[in-house]
C-alpha cells in the first residue's frame, strides 16, 4: 500500500492544505503565462487541492499520482463538481514513463522532496513538457527533519539555487524561485514551528 493512501479520505480537512495551494496557485498564476488552450500535468496531485484552484486557467488538467486512494478522491471530486477538463492519471513516473501525452505545464507541490532520485524525475519531467513549456515546483527549503519527523527518509527540504542547478542541468531555461508560503506546524515535540516554502519555475 502507498503510505498516502490512509491519509486520503482526511487530507482536505486539513485547513494548511488549502491555504498552501492557494499560495501557490496565485503565484503560478502571476509568473507563468497560462493560455487557456493549455494542458497541465500535476504529478503527485493528492486529492488535487491546486489542480481545482487552477482548474479554470486549462483546457486539459491531468492529475496523476501513485496513491490508488488519493485517485479516488479525485475521481468523486470529479463526478460532484462536474468538471470535465480534469482527468485522474493513477501512475508512478519513478517506476514507469508516461508516454501517452506530453503537456504545456508540469506542477507539483510538496512532493519532491518524497523523490528519492531527482535528477531522474527532473529528466522525466522535461520529457513530459512540450517546447516553450513550463514547469513549476513548490517544496520546502532545508529544514532540520522535523517537518516529517522520526523515520522519514526522504530529503530535508531543498536549497533553491542546488534545485536551479539540477533543473538547468535536465535542459530547462529561465529559472526562478521565490519564496510563496511558510507552513506554521506542531512538530513531534508540540512545538509549532515555521516552514517556509518555495516555488521554482522554469521552461523548455
Amino acid at each position: 500500500m502507498n503510505s498516502f493512501d490512509s491519509k486520503a479520505q482526511q487530507w482536505d480537512s486539513n485547513p494548511i492544505h488549502w491555504q498552501r495551494s492557494e499560495a501557490i496557485a496565485a503565484v503560478i498564476k502571476q509568473k507563468l503565462n497560462i493560455q487557456h488552450d493549455f494542458t497541465a500535468l500535476e504529478y503527485g496531485a493528492g486529492t488535487g487541492i491546486l489542480s481545482f484552484m487552477l482548474k479554470d486557467c486549462f483546457k486539459e488538467l491531468y492529475l496523476m499520482d501513485s496513491s490508488r486512494e488519493m485517485i479516488k478522491v479525485i475521481e468523486q471530486k470529479v463526478e460532484a463538481s462536474q468538471a470535465t477538463n480534469i482527468f485522474p492519471l493513477f501512475w508512478n513516473l519513478e517506476t514507469e514513463k508516461y508516454t501517452q501525452n506530453t503537456f504545456d505545464i508540469v506542477f507539483n507541490q510538496m512532493v519532491l522532496h518524497h523523490v528519492p532520485d531527482i535528477d531522474a524525475i527532473l529528466s522525466q519531467f522535461y520529457l513530459l513538457i512540450n517546447k516553450n513549456g513550463y514547469l513549476a515546483i513548490a517544496d520546502l527549503y532545508p529544514e532540520d527533519g522535523s517537518f516529517h519527523g522520526e523515520g522519514f527518509d526522504g530529503h530535508l527540504g531543498f536549497d533553491p539555487e542546488q534545485l536551479r542547478i539540477k533543473i538547468a542541468n535536465a535542459g530547462f531555461k529561465n529559472i526562478e524561485y521565490q519564496q510563496c508560503f511558510v507552513i506554521n506546524k506542531k512538530t513531534e515535540t508540540l512545538e509549532t514551528k515555521p516552514y517556509p516554502v518555495f516555488l521554482i519555475t522554469a521552461s523548455k
